[in-house]
C-alpha cells in the first residue's frame, strides 16, 4: 500500500533525510552539507511510504519563489511512478499555497522527466553540486488549477 504524508520543518524529518542520504550523496557523490544546506527547517516535505518503508522525498521553498527540489526516490523503487506522484503532490501544494509558477532546478538527466510533468526551460544550464542543473518552471492555468500534461 502507497500512502503519503507531509512534514514541516520542526517534525522529524529522518525518512525524508535517509532517502537523500541514500540517493544525493551515496549515489551521486553530494557532499552531505550540500544536500543537508540548512534550509529544511523552513520547508515543507513529502515523504512517500511503500508497505510503511519510506522509498521517495521532496520538499518546498516556498520562500525561495515556491521552489520544489530534493526530489529523490531510492534505486530500487525508481520507474514505479513515486517520483511523478512526488512532483505532482508538491506541484499541487504550491498552488494550493497561492503560487502561480513553481519553479525546480532540474538536473540536466531528468529535464525530460520534469517537461512531461508540464514544467518549461527558463534557463541556460549550469552547475550545482558537481552536476549539470536546468532552471525551469510551471505555470498555474488560467482557470486557477494545476494544469497537467
Amino acid at each position: 500500500m502507497v500512502s503519503t504524508k507531509w512534514f514541516t520543518g520542526e517534525d522529524d524529518l529522518t525518512d525524508a533525510f535517509n532517502i537523500r542520504r541514500h540517493v544525493f550523496t551515496k549515489e551521486q557523490g553530494v557532499p552531505r552539507d550540500v544536500d543537508v544546506d540548512g534550509s529544511d527547517a523552513d520547508c515543507i516535505h513529502l515523504v512517500v511510504y511503500e508497505n510503511d518503508v519510506s522509498v521517495g522525498t521532496g520538499r518546498i521553498m516556498p520562500q525561495e519563489q515556491h521552489l520544489i527540489g530534493r526530489i529523490a526516490v531510492l534505486k530500487e523503487q525508481r520507474k514505479s511512478g513515486f517520483g511523478d506522484l512526488i512532483v505532482r503532490m508538491l506541484v499541487r501544494k504550491c498552488f494550493e499555497m497561492g503560487a502561480t509558477v513553481v519553479n525546480v532546478h532540474a538536473q540536466k538527466p531528468v529535464v525530460g522527466f520534469y517537461e512531461k510533468l508540464g514544467f518549461v526551460k527558463i534557463g541556460e544550464e549550469y552547475e550545482e553540486a558537481g552536476m549539470a542543473h536546468v532552471k525551469m518552471h510551471k505555470l498555474e492555468d488560467v482557470s486557477g488549477k494545476c494544469a497537467y500534461k
